[in-house]
């Protein structure tokens, strides 16, 4: 059962924190895909459980894990690459996820907001961009700026950072259980936005 709308930000906040991928904008079902189809042809089956305890992980270090889960030697570049292309072709199926982006709209100009995502600059202006998110926020942590990846607090720390906002006063948005562990590591206040919405992953 999802919650009622509208979801509303905690008037404690000082600072907003926003995953991106399935939690501004719903493209999991096209990275599932993408990495499902990129794995088959080492003979893995990516399966929806798989795709849900990896999610948050870069694209690279991602494909170290599937080495270390299933005794492969996969080149991560490669197999990494492949993943990408197939995803940013399809990136124009992606749709905003209105109960979090009301949030980004109604706060605008009021609290300081940052994206903290694994994914690649390039890929997550380009999806801020497609969705006409792009000038919201005060700045955005991605995979290349961090040595430590979700659940690792960095991302969110480094967020709090580029906001001038304590740990303690920032309220992370996250669709990911690696992201909800970050944010409380980080001693963050944290909203589970799959209450939300409703999540199409593995549904036919």
């Amino acid at each position: 059962m999802k919650k009622p709308f509208p979801l509303k930000n905690n008037p404690k906040a000082k600072g907003l924190i926003f995953d991106l991928d399935g939690t501004l904008v719903d493209t999991m079902p096209i990275h599932f895909i993408a990495w499902r189809n990129a794995a088959a042809k080492h003979g893995i089956d990516f399966t929806v459980k798989l795709f849900g305890e990896l999610a948050g992980i870069p694209l690279y270090p991602t494909v170290v894990k599937l080495n270390e889960l299933f005794g492969k030697t996969i080149d991560p570049k490669v197999m990494g690459d492949l993943k990408e292309a197939e995803f940013e072709e399809n990136l124009h199926r992606a749709k905003e996820i209105k109960a979090v982006t009301d949030i980004v709209r109604m706060n605008f100009g009021k609290l300081p907001m940052t994206v903290g995502t694994g994914s690649s600059r390039y890929l997550a202006l380009k999806t801020l961009t497609l969705m006409g998110l792009q000038d919201y926020f005060n700045g955005i942590v991605c995979s290349e700026d961090v040595t430590n990846y979700k659940p690792h607090p960095e991302t969110f720390l480094k967020c709090a950072e580029l906001m001038g906002v304590a740990p303690a006063d920032c309220e992370v948005y996250e669709d990911g259980v690696l992201g909800l562990q970050a944010a409380a590591t980080a001693g963050m206040m944290a909203v589970d936005v799959t209450n939300y919405y409703e999540v199409t992953i593995g549904r036919e």
